[in-house]
Order: C-alpha cells, then sequence, then structure tokens
C-alpha cells in the first residue's frame, strides 16, 4: 500500500549508504532553477524510517534542489519496503543517471547484488578479473544494466580499493582495469602504493599493478618493489620518432623488408653521428693550432 502526500523537508533523512552524490553543480543549479518556478513536478519515493520520520530511496537530488530553491516540503509516494526492496529501488532509479563515477557505479552494484542475494538469487563476488565463472545474480544485474558479467565484476572489485585511491579512479588518473588489479593488494600495501604515487605524481601502467597483485600474492610488496615497479620506464614514456613510410620509400631499394629499412636507418644515422664527432675533434684540434699560431705570432710583434 501506498499514498502520495506533502512531506516536509526536514523529516527526510538520506538513505544509509546512498553510493550516488549529490553534487551541487549547475546541472543542481539548473534543476532548482526549474523547482523554483514550477515546484516539484515528479514525486520522490520514500519509506517510513520507524522513528516519525522518511527515508529518501528515490529523489536525492530533487530533495537537496528544493531545499536549495527554499521549499519546506515536497510531494512524496510513501511506500512500505523492506531493506533489501528498498536497495533495489535506490539502485534502479539511479543507474540511469548519466555520467555515474565508477565509485558510485561499484557500490550500487554490490548493494543490489547483496539485496538480491537475500531475496534467494545467487552471484559470486569474488571472482577473478576475468574469470568465466557466471552466476544468475550477476547476469541478471548485466542484462538489467547493459554491462557484462566481467564488467561487472570489475566494478564490484573497487569496492576493496582504499578512498584515496578509489578518488582518483573516479577522476580517470586510474583506469579501471588497473584498479582491479590493484584492488587485490592489501590494505597496507595499497597505503604505500598511494604514498608512492603522490610523493613520485606517477600511476601505474597495466603491466606494473598487474606486477604489483603478483608480488603481493606472493607476500612480497614492500615500499621497496612499489618503488623499483614503478620507478620502471613506461612504453608510453619512451620518446617516439614517427615518419610515414611514403615519405622514405623512394630512397630504398625495391623489395626491402621493414627490418631492413630500420637497420638501414640506423647504420647511416651511426655513420652520420660518428662523422660529426670525428668533425668536432678537428675543428678542436684545429682551433688549439690556430690559438697557438696566434700566440706566437703576438709575441713576435711585440
Amino acid at each position: 500500500m501506498e499514498e502520495i502526500k506533502m512531506i516536509r523537508i526536514d523529516k527526510l533523512k538520506d538513505f544509509k549508504n546512498h553510493p550516488f552524490n549529490v553534487e551541487h553543480d549547475m546541472e543542481l543549479f539548473s534543476l532548482m532553477e526549474s523547482i523554483k518556478d514550477e515546484g516539484v513536478l515528479v514525486p520522490i519515493l520514500v519509506r517510513p524510517d520507524g522513528d516519525n520520520g522518511y527515508e529518501v530511496i528515490s529523489g536525492h537530488r530533487r530533495k537537496e534542489a528544493a531545499l536549495w530553491s527554499g521549499l519546506k516540503e515536497v510531494p512524496a509516494i510513501v511506500r512500505n519496503l523492506d531493506d533489501d526492496q528498498a536497495v533495489v529501488a535506490m539502485v534502479d532509479s539511479n543507474l540511469h543517471r548519466e555520467n555515474l563515477k565508477p565509485s558510485e557505479k561499484a557500490y550500487a552494484y554490490k548493494m543490489k547484488l547483496e539485496a538480491m542475494n537475500r531475496q534467494g538469487k545467487r552471484y559470486d563476488l569474488t571472482s577473478d578479473q576475468v574469470g568465466p565463472k557466471l552466476t544468475r545474480g550477476n547476469e541478471l544485474l548485466a542484462k538489467e544494466v547493459g554491462e557484462s558479467v566481467t564488467q561487472i565484476k570489475r566494478y564490484v572489485r573497487l569496492t576493496n580499493l582504499i578512498p584515496q585511491i578509489l578518488r582518483m579512479v573516479d577522476e580517470k588518473r586510474i583506469a579501471l582495469t588497473i584498479a582491479v588489479d590493484i584492488s587485490y593488494l592489501k590494505e597496507k600495501e595499497q597505503y604505500e602504493l598511494y604514498a608512492v604515487m603522490d610523493l613520485e605524481q606517477c600511476t601505474p601502467s597495466l603491466s606494473q599493478s598487474n606486477r604489483l597483485k603478483i608480488k603481493s600474492r606472493q607476500n612480497a610488496l614492500d615500499m621497496d618493489e612499489i618503488y623499483r615497479i614503478l620507478s620502471e620506464e613506461k612504453a608510453n614514456q619512451k620518446e617516439q620518432i614517427r615518419i610515414k613510410a611514403d615519405r622514405l620509400n623512394d630512397y630504398f631499394p625495391n623489395g626491402f623488408s621493414q627490418n631492413q629499412k630500420i637497420e638501414l636507418i640506423e647504420n647511416l644515422l651511426k655513420e652520420w653521428h660518428e662523422k660529426n664527432i670525428r668533425n668536432t675533434k678537428a675543428e678542436i684540434a684545429k682551433g688549439g693550432e690556430d690559438y697557438g699560431k696566434e700566440k706566437k705570432h703576438k709575441g713576435t710583434v711585440r
């Protein structure tokens, strides 16, 4: 049974462990301006909290925008829901939002899967990053949200990250697949990794994050090892010179392979470099001789 009624905003409280952030950005400002002109057109969804108040299931942004606009009460659908029903409804009503952060998806997916499990549906939160095992809960959620089962598992793994590193994922400073590797590190190791990243202003590549995970599993990961792995030069940090092949093709003999072309370029550059060194040495030597002659000449004049 449910009813629609006006509820004072001070009687509303946010859903416990609500994973979706309400940011005071231009989007919320636009919503506030709309509410100021037309009011809250779509009622929020709430449930009684048992303490003469209500818990917001869906509509946290509408509630915040209404409060920002100066409203004292908002229209709400009051529905009696148990904890698992409330979680499912809360997640479903927010997953359609654009620009969700990885952390929001991570905790939302985990909360819903846990609720589904308690309702009798099986799922697996402990599978490897790309493990082949599929379970009913993951498959159902994947279909509902339009993600692959593997991607669902990746997002859920993010809930094992310390807040500082999870924030870096939200800020797109660390890629999802790299973050999944890091999520297998022990908490102490993650804090040490974060300290190194912050000090050196760097982040691991996928190859480096995989080695960090392996070392952690071997109980061989300490701060020195983290420094050693992160100090290695990444492939994308090496300077590269790219020249289109058609600019050079006229200068190669017919039938030259790619490797032969590269070898010829290297040999020619090596010869050019060695010739420059010889010329430089000759100029230095000649400069010394000229200086000696000039000095001797000046001595004669005197």
